[in-house]
């Protein structure tokens, strides 16, 4: 191509973003418009359930090379822009910074978003009840190592709402200063990360060396940036903020590693037509007394997602996920014939991704 033409088309790359820069702020304006509405009638500023549907609704209307990931990718960013500009965002997450929490709250609540990283998931729960954090981001389940217990502890202790999910791939590196993996002695790690990468630890003979469990896979490239002779198995995000070398990308012994995520906060969602809702169920010691309590749901049509058994406080619960918005018919009312032994952590839009 010739110079000419090069210049022609970066003009023309000018020009668009000048255009997008302008419709950007008439939409600031509207927004604004809509917060100070909002501001009037109680209104929460974020609602899942509605940027769902704009995403829906663009994507229907997409006729370029954007996928809808890459719609997503776009249009979370303005929204979360748009709602600090109203409200600046106080977000709580499982640290430290690099942490796969860390990384999920970002990817729904943007850049601009104030970010408070908490060392365990009782003291985000406090944050957001106390209201020194709007909303809590806390990890509920992994595909290979199951429900997270605490998380399950705190919905049944405080009365948050959950809000939204995320589902997070899992992704290790193995990072060390060391040039060769036959010079790392040891290495560090979450000891749920040292599960995850088993078959790759055997293969490469690191599973001879000493392997040292902490708190916190991002806790562990700073270490080993420091130390020499040690290495880190530590999310990519991790490695690049601690300038520790990557030697290996992706040494999950399972490619479909994931990690969902709640968000929680202290309201309730509208419904988006696409959602699911998540309980707490205490039941009598009256046998068959879980049977008949699905039995309902079952002749509802109501499609169940998830049942897992959990000890709280000493005594047994389910935490239960099912297709569906707590308000939709049919829905609302079993859960009024169950209210005694129902907790309802909340109602929420479906992610198109499931673990």
């Amino acid at each position: 191509m010739s110079e000419a033409g090069l210049l022609e088309l970066r003009n023309k790359l000018d020009n668009i973003d000048n255009e997008l820069l302008k419709l950007i702020n008439e939409r600031m304006e509207v927004v604004h418009q809509v917060g100070v509405l909002k501001a009037h009638s109680g209104g929460a500023i974020y609602r899942p359930e509605r940027e769902k549907a704009i995403i829906d609704r663009l994507e229907s209307l997409n006729e370029g090379k954007l996928n809808r990931a890459a719609i997503e990718a776009l249009f979370l960013e303005i929204f979360a822009i748009s709602r600090n500009l109203e409200l600046p965002e106080n977000v709580a997450y499982l640290g430290p910074e690099g942490s796969f929490t860390h990384q999920a709250a970002e990817g729904r609540f943007g850049a601009m978003s104030s970010y408070v990283s908490i060392s365990s998931i009782k003291g985000i729960f406090r944050e957001v009840d106390t209201k020194k954090a709007r909303f809590g981001v806390v990890p509920i389940e992994n595909s290979s190592n199951g429900i997270v217990t605490d998380t399950i502890n705190c919905l049944n202790k405080y009365n948050l709402k959950i809000i939204a999910e995320v589902v997070l791939d899992i992704h290790h590196t193995l990072a060390s200063t060391c040039d060769k993996v036959e010079d790392i002695k040891r290495i560090y790690s979450k000891d749920i990360a040292f599960e995850q990468c088993r078959k790759f630890l055997a293969n490469f003979g690191l599973d001879e060396v000493e392997q040292i469990p902490i708190e916190s896979t991002t806790k562990a490239a700073k270490i080993a940036i420091n130390e020499p002779g040690s290495a880190a198995i530590c999310p990519h995000v991790g490695a690049k903020l601690n300038n520790l070398p990557i030697l290996f990308e992706n040494i999950e012994d399972k490619d479909n590693n994931r990690t969902r995520f709640f968000i929680i906060s202290d309201f309730e969602n509208g419904q988006s037509g696409n959602d699911k809702t998540s309980i707490l169920v205490k039941l009598s010691d009256k046998q068959g007394a879980l049977v008949d309590f699905l039995i309902d749901f079952k002749n509802a049509g109501v499609n169940f997602t998830k049942i897992k058994s959990h000890i709280a406080e000493g005594n047994s619960i389910f935490f239960i996920d099912f297709d569906g918005h707590k308000d939709d018919d049919g829905i609302k009312e079993i859960l009024d014939k169950h209210k005694d032994s129902i907790k309802i952590l909340g109602s929420y839009v479906k992610e198109i991704h499931d673990i």
